[in-house]
Formats: structure tokens, sequence, C-alpha cells
């Protein structure tokens, strides 16, 4: 297993080789995040490079590759529409770079206001603008990949080999759920079987509320790595009863539908099982146990597959 500090220096270098091959002065690379992708400002150009480097065993460039080009694709079809988004940087070729085993993506570089603390209601508010947005993109996506069924699926079977991350009883329940779950994850038509009337459209995919950036000059939506068809329930997912209102105050404001209660417990459900399947990336990020144990804890006194089967 490659060491953490390791990885992240190794995608800095990829990211900075890259950078200069297009033509970029880089002088002064900074990383500005580094949890599941490394983030660096290839300073002085006004360019920040997305190297994702934590990663499902079975992810490979080709499939990163198409994520990221429909990232590239939703984000510069936003920011052509007057939408606020981080777009994608006009100074190098709009598409995904290869370089020594990474994929990386390129944007625009943002100034940052530190002093602001987000505003979690606000911005739930906020992303019932961005669905409106969204709604009108002429792309092609996929019924929700960003529940990623195959992460799940194969997620629980490796769980079975690692005791030390998940109880035999949790990892049973989890295993029994997801029998439950994953028809109407894989299925559009099974979806809309159970959920008639619940319209789809391109959604965020992950979590919005929580990927809006505090810019010097406003807020701006960000990180659209999960973008995919979906109900808009989707980008709710475990955010609870105060963020949800705040969402439905958004709709109201822009004549879009209220959120469908069936369909959150659907998408919480979901969203917990991708909370258990994430315990198999700890070997590679061992400072995941922390933020996931709350909510395995959370996820044990909630209703088998969030009351559905009832």
């Amino acid at each position: 297993m490659v060491s953490a500090t390791h990885r992240t220096s190794a995608a800095v270098d990829a990211a900075v080789g890259a950078g200069r091959d297009l033509g970029l002065t880089v002088t002064d690379a900074t990383v500005l995040h580094d949890v599941f992708s490394v983030v660096v400002h290839l300073a002085p150009a006004p360019v920040v490079a997305r190297i994702p480097t934590v990663l499902p065993h079975y992810e490979d460039l080709d499939s990163l590759g198409r994520r990221q080009r429909a990232e590239l694709d939703v984000t510069r079809w936003l920011a052509d529409q007057g939408t606020p988004v981080i777009p994608p940087s006009p100074l190098v070729p709009r598409e995904p770079v290869r370089r020594d085993g990474f994929s990386m993506t390129f944007w625009q570089f943002v100034d940052e206001d530190r002093d602001r603390e987000p505003d979690y209601v606000a911005n739930s508010e906020s992303v019932a603008d961005l669905h409106a947005a969204m709604r009108g993109y002429p792309g092609r996506l996929s019924f929700l990949s960003a529940a990623d069924p195959r992460f799940i699926a194969e997620s629980l079977a490796l769980l079975e080999k690692s005791p030390g991350l998940i109880g035999a009883a949790e990892l049973d329940r989890a295993r029994r759920e997801w029998r439950f779950l994953e028809p109407l994850v894989r299925s559009r038509t099974a979806f809309e079987e159970a959920f008639p009337g619940v319209e789809l459209q391109p959604v965020h995919g992950d979590s919005p509320p929580a990927n809006i950036f505090s810019g010097t000059d406003g807020d701006l939506y960000a990180d659209f790595e999960l973008v995919t068809l979906g109900p808009v329930e989707w980008d709710l997912a475990a955010l609870g009863p105060v963020h949800e209102a705040a969402y439905n105050r958004g709709a109201r404001r822009n004549g879009t539908r209220l959120l469908n209660e069936d369909v959150l417990s659907f998408v919480n459900a979901v969203g917990m099982l991708r909370i258990i399947a994430s315990l198999t990336l700890v070997p590679q990020l061992p400072e995941l146990v922390e933020y996931l144990k709350p909510a395995v804890d959370q996820w044990q006194t909630m209703p088998f597959a969030g009351g559905m089967s009832g």
C-alpha cells in the first residue's frame, strides 16, 4: 500500500508536469485539499488541478475519465448559462489529462473567503436554484450513477473479509437492505414503477449543500464529480428535516416540485449503504473511520431500508 504522503507527492508532481506540458507557468504548486482527491493550485497560473487518488479497487482511468468528462461538460454548460459555478480552466483543453497513472482535471482558480462559515441551511435552499438551472442540460447522463451500485455490491463482499471494520450482524443487515434497494438503483424502469410521477433530471450527485465554495466574490457551486440523472432528493440525502424544509422554500420560489417523502426515504437508505461501503476505503485513508463511525451508529438506529420495506 502506497503511503498517503507518497501518493500526494506523486499526484502533485503529475499535475505540475501536466500543467507545464500544457503551457502553464508553474513555480509554486500549493496543495489546497487532500482527502479523496489532491487539489493543487498550479501557481502562479490561475489554475487548480484536481487529481482523484482514493478510489475503489476496480476504478480504472477509462471509467474515471468518463466521469470527469461528464463533470467538465456539465460545469462548462452551466457556466455558459450564467450559473455561478467554478468553471473548467479556459487556459487548457477542457478534457481529462492522464499522467503517471493519474487522471486529472483543470479548473479556474478562485480566491476563497476563509472567514466565512458555511451556512448549510441557506446552501440547501440554494440547491433548488441549481436544480432549476440543471433541468435544461442537454447532455446524456446515466441514471443514478452517483449511487455507484458496483461499489456498494463489491464493498459488501469485501467487508466480509474485514471483520475489524464492521460487525457480522451489521454486515448481514446491510446486505439484506441492499438486496431490497439494489433493483431500484440499477434500473430506471424499476425506480419509476416504485415512484410513479417522480421526475428525473440532471442533479449534482454529491451533497451540493456541502460543496458550495465561498468565493470572495460570492458563492459558487463546485465538485460535480458524481453528476448524474436522478431525483432531486438525491442531493439532499442524509441532511435531515431542517435542510429539506430549506430546499422546499427554494423550490416554491422557483416553482419547481417539492421533495417527495418516499423518495427521501429511498435516497437516505441508499446513502447509508454507500457510507457502509466506504469502510473499504479506510486502508487507503485511515482518518475516514472517525467520519464514518457516527453515521454507521446512526444507521443502526434507523428503520430497515429506510422503512421502505414495510
